[in-house]
């Protein structure tokens, strides 16, 4: 069995050691959830990684979010060189679900980009799940998603070895089955290749070339190859290939599946006679037995996992398969950032529900379509077996279940920063003043909007006094967010403007100062866990402050500023009787999205920078805003902002 071996230059320090040592207790212990309270900067993510080290069990880190992921993806890659870590989100680099507005009665189709660079680290993640004991999956919320029965995904696995009897075309044509295809020209992921006797086969989850050689109907080796050059890396005496895909229905499948939609449809269709819904009886009997002819002839149609509950064989109501799965029962869970985290993983469900149930109750799909869908909470609890919570500002929900572990001390020395009140009246100005001290000395800044607008018009202000200032928030991708974030470590930029996505996970040791806007504006972006949070970016450098622009003093306001209080006195105590000099963090700026999807960015990101330039808003900027259309579940925007876009495309593609 695999060991985890965490590779590190330091030792655990300030109360790590404790916090580590009262964790492992827990799980001994076999408590099911307990919390690590850990202040920013303190190092949670090296105490995860050392009771990980210690617990030697497959563990799942779940993120709220893409950039968060990424960082810890890297950080943990760090950590365990010689283990399994992999990375798991969505692999959509855009998402448009099929909806339906009632009110103005438009029907959107769905409309997604899928990475690829993605999806195969995705399947990289359930290969190792199944091969290994050795293993850390960073995740975001999109691993309580679909992703089809374990079962099936296992079944489909081609096992062989040197020496196997099987015939040629047999195994061809099992590789086709497992959504393999075959090209002659360009040898590419998820694709195979057959010269003579030879098959070179091109893993969709790797970056190495599997080659086979028969004789006859015999395999007579098995090698290793690098993807460009061909050359030899190994021979092998045995091995695997996994499906190119993780949703893997049983070959007769859509046979067995095909008389209960047929059944399913009747009973609608009758449903909707009934009531005098013609119209609706009429369209979704058209789309369904479309639907069944082209499964039929080809084994797949647009929107094939509407039909999941038939073709996966569950009942209704039962939870699909999801890479949760995939862990073996006696797996660890962390929640990173867990007052955010959990949120989300209980509002997909509902949210999911509500916009196919329109769908449905209008006719455009069977109402089996609901269960394909995300986990609801209780099913989501039931993979909860032995769970730490991480966040600096845990939940009520976390709190409520007790057995909290307080990481306080940074091992650096740095204690909470000082945090200054100021009037809110000419905010900006005095902003403007000390954002050239700022400037003057090389430091960075963070400074906290209300709105994505304000953050906009802020950073372009900052700009015309000739200040690096950019501003970022939900709009920008994955990529561009966390090229903002190295841009602003490396001093490309010197300012940085947003909302609340600059708040949880972000490592940023170079900020000295923190400015939020309006602090007195009581809501869920002024609240005392976001201000916490908020003043948690600039502790990680011993000449940083935070300066709160407020004409009141809010409950908020009151309970983060003694909180921060407590913390910073905690510290400098600490730092007295261990005659510890605090020390600015230093880390190497790095990348945080790994290298494939660093590389994909690059190559798409100059591709659409470069076109359409004369356009008054660029394809990029008008995909941005049907983005956010489609995450406010503006549909019918985003159609419109869709249709556009293709309207500009149609000159590229006439050449």
């Amino acid at each position: 069995m695999h060991k985890f071996i965490l590779h590190s230059h330091f030792q655990p320090s300030g109360d790590q050691p404790e916090a580590i040592q009262k964790l492992l207790s827990g799980l001994e212990n076999h408590k099911r959830f307990q919390t690590l309270m850990g202040v920013t900067g303190s190092g949670k993510t090296f105490t995860m990684a050392n009771v990980i080290a210690e617990i030697n069990k497959p563990a799942l880190i779940l993120a709220h979010n893409k950039t968060l992921a990424a960082q810890l993806y890297s950080e943990f890659k760090n950590f365990f060189p010689e283990n399994a870590v992999h990375y798991f989100v969505s692999y959509y680099d855009y998402y448009q679900p099929e909806a339906y507005i009632p009110a103005s009665d438009i029907y959107i189709e769905k409309d997604a980009s899928v990475n690829e660079n993605i999806e195969k680290l995705r399947l990289a993640a359930t290969k190792a799940l199944l091969e290994r004991n050795d293993v850390i999956i960073i995740a975001s919320v999109s691993c309580i998603y679909g992703l089809g029965k374990r079962e099936n995904y296992e079944n489909a696995i081609i096992k062989f070895k040197a020496g196997q009897k099987i015939d040629m075309h047999e195994f061809l044509t099992s590789l086709v089955e497992n959504y393999y295809t075959r090209n002659e020209f360009s040898l590419e992921a998820g694709n195979f290749r057959v010269r003579g006797d030879t098959v070179d086969i091109f893993p969709a989850y790797d970056d190495q070339i599997i080659r086979i050689i028969f004789f006859d109907d015999e395999i007579e080796s098995i090698s290793i190859h690098e993807p460009i050059t061909m050359k030899l890396i190994k021979r092998t005496e045995q091995t695997s290939i996994y499906p190119a895909k993780h949703y893997v229905t049983e070959n007769d499948a859509i046979e067995k599946a095909a008389p209960l939609i047929k059944n399913e449809l009747e009973k609608i269709e009758s449903d909707f006679k009934s009531k005098g819904k013609l119209i609706e009886a009429q369209r979704i009997r058209t789309r369904t037995l479309y639907d069944l002819e082209m499964m039929k002839e080809t084994g797949y149609c647009s929107g094939i996992e509407n039909y999941s509950l038939w073709l996966d064989g569950r009942e209704h109501g039962q939870a699909p398969g999801t890479l949760l799965d995939f862990f073996p029962e006696d797996f660890l869970m962390f929640i990173d950032e867990s007052h955010i985290t959990l949120p989300q993983v209980r509002g997909m469900y509902n949210g999911d529900r509500e916009r196919k149930k329109t769908l449905v109750e209008n006719g455009f799909r069977l109402p089996s379509c609901l269960d394909n869908r995300p986990l609801n909470w209780n099913e989501f609890e039931n993979f909860m077996h032995e769970v730490i919570f991480v966040s600096a500002t845990p939940g009520d929900y976390e709190l409520s279940l007790g057995n909290i572990t307080e990481q306080i001390i940074r091992p650096t020395g740095i204690p909470d920063p000082v945090v200054e009140i100021l009037p809110a009246v000419n905010q900006v100005d005095d902003l403007i003043a000390r954002l050239r001290d700022i400037d003057e000395k090389k430091e960075r800044a963070l400074i906290l909007t209300l709105t994505k607008k304000s953050s906009e018009d802020l950073a372009d202000y900052l700009k015309s006094l000739k200040f690096k200032s950019k501003y970022i928030h939900s709009e920008l991708n994955t990529f561009e967010r966390a090229e903002l974030i190295r841009d602003l470590r490396s001093g490309r930029i010197n300012i940085l403007t947003g909302i609340n996505l600059l708040r949880e996970g972000m490592d940023l040791p170079e900020v000295t100062l923190v400015a939020i806007l309006d602090a007195d504006r009581e809501g869920y972006l002024r609240s005392y866990r976001s201000l916490v949070q908020i003043m948690g970016r600039a502790a990680r450098n011993i000449n940083s402050k935070v300066i709160l622009y407020a004409d009141n003093i809010t409950g908020s306001i009151e309970n983060a500023v003694n909180e921060t209080k407590r913390r910073r006195a905690i510290q400098i105590d600490f730092n007295e009787r261990n005659n510890i000099t605090p020390r600015s963090i230093e880390k190497e700026v790095y990348n945080l999205l790994p290298p494939e999807l660093e590389k994909a960015f690059k190559k798409n990101g100059a591709d659409k920078n470069n076109k359409h330039m004369p356009l008054k808003m660029s394809i990029h900027e008008l995909e941005h805003l049907m983005w956010e259309s489609v995450e406010k579940l503006d549909f019918e925007r985003a159609a419109i902002l869709r249709d556009k876009i293709a309207e500009i495309k149609k000159p590229d593609q006439k050449k």
